[in-house]
């Protein structure tokens, strides 16, 4: 690989927030959009940033470019689809927008294995499974296999995995980035959004 890797950032800002009953992308963290956390913690680590939605007016004057998907209504893999196909960098790093403990650490990580081998995918493995909304991409590859995927009708992140070369960070790697867990913890409920206060209380 030799030269140094550009990676893209990609935030998927999809959804509908049913169950909160308001916009989880905007509830405010300090002042902050929840969707501008997550940014911040993902800025560091990439040359550019990406967000795919189908209401790309909501997120002007974040910094980002906004792309929306090119299968509209075939769900979350046709957003990393939109994301990969919109990438520049190398690899891109793909995660929700509700992700409000996004660990660096871990990205870090991640973007360290895939400096390593001759992968396409670098994904968590945690004790509930992949966690492919929280994972590394090589955009060249991964976004034709995903455009496939969608062709054929399937609609879950991991159906194109198959396809492609992956690189499982187990969960015992995952744990020594992030003993207590959070990384991957997203705000569906009421429930979810008082955990995040009280922890992040000031």
């Amino acid at each position: 690989m030799g030269a140094t890797l550009e990676f893209s950032g990609i935030i998927l800002a999809g959804g509908t927030s049913r169950r909160l009953g308001r916009d989880k992308r905007f509830l405010s963290i300090h002042g902050q959009p929840l969707i501008a956390r997550v940014l911040q913690r993902l800025r560091p680590l990439v040359s550019e940033m990406l967000i795919v939605s189908q209401e790309p007016e909501h997120f002007t004057g974040l910094g980002a470019h906004v792309v929306v998907d090119r299968y509209p209504g075939m769900g979350v893999l046709a957003g990393v689809h939109a994301g990969l196909a919109a990438a520049r960098g190398d690899w891109a790093f793909v995660v929700a927008a509700d992700l409000p403990f996004l660990n660096p650490a871990l990205l870090r990580a991640l973007a360290d294995l895939a400096r390593r081998g001759e992968v396409d995918v670098v994904v968590p493995r945690c004790a509930e499974g992949l966690e492919p909304l929280h994972a590394l991409y090589r955009p060249l590859v991964c976004a034709p296999a995903a455009e496939a995927a969608l062709l054929q009708g399937r609609r879950r992140v991991v159906s194109f995995y198959p396809q492609v070369q992956v690189l499982e960070m187990p969960p015992d790697e995952v744990a020594r980035r992030d003993p207590e867990g959070l990384s991957f913890f997203n705000v569906n409920t009421p429930e979810d959004w008082e955990f995040v206060q009280r922890r992040l209380a000031p």
